[in-house]
């Protein structure tokens, strides 16, 4: 059976891509609700969320502030696209080659999901702070309620979804660490003029041919 690779995935081209698994996983369902959940935000907020009372002025249901609506609305349609992407590049991951750009793409997509998570604290507190303070006598007929209340709820849902994907559950941040300390290991390995075979065996199924390359390169000059 095909070991892990680094950063948590198998080797480029080791592994034929699985739709079952890769949609059973964890960290896809995860991110799949996170892409619900922002459809739900801005889309209601899109179709219910404004109001007009006597003129063709439009006015948002959480306390007439329009910057609340906004706020909704940019968060919810970022963390759509945002969702896509790392979908994308979940997929696309085991067959990227480098290291490093595999490091990249981890510290990426933990940086997006800690930056959304908290935009929609941020949000989550805003709305539900405006939406408690709408008189109402401001809507009519309780016009927008329903749409007002599923995004308050649907912020709170994705709070607690994006602060799971920033937590290291999954194979991809459970093993930063230790891809990070085994490269760092072999950079002073090959600095100091080692052979560094028990380093090259730890790394067998971390480094790529980019390490490999330097270190048998180093190898013939540390002999003589």
């Amino acid at each position: 059976m095909e070991r892990a690779g680094a950063y948590g995935a198998a080797k480029a081209g080791g592994v034929a891509f699985d739709p079952v698994a890769f949609f059973t996983h964890p960290r896809t369902i995860l991110r799949l609700m996170s892409w619900v959940f922002s459809i739900v935000v801005f889309g209601c907020i899109i179709n219910e969320g404004y109001i007009n009372i006597g003129s063709e002025r439009l006015l948002c249901v959480f306390n007439n502030n329009a910057d609340a609506c906004n706020y909704g609305v940019t968060v919810g349609v970022a963390c759509f696209l945002g969702s896509i992407f790392f979908l994308i590049l979940d997929i696309y991951f085991p067959s990227i080659s480098s290291v490093k750009d595999r490091r990249r793409a981890v510290m990426l997509d933990l940086a997006f999901s800690g930056l959304a998570s908290f935009l929609w604290f941020v949000g989550f507190c805003f709305l539900a702070n405006q939406w408690q303070a709408t008189s109402p006598d401001e809507l009519p007929l309780a016009q927008g309620s329903d749409a007002a209340r599923a995004t308050i709820t649907f912020c709170f849902f994705s709070i607690l979804t994006w602060v799971c994907m920033c937590a290291p559950a999954g194979p991809k941040p459970a093993l930063f660490l230790r891809a990070f300390t085994c490269e760092l290991r072999l950079r002073v390995c090959l600095f100091q003029g080692y052979q560094c075979v028990p380093v090259m065996s730890t790394l067998k199924n971390i480094s790529f041919m980019e390490d490999k390359q330097r270190l048998l390169h180093r190898a013939p000059a540390a002999s003589l």
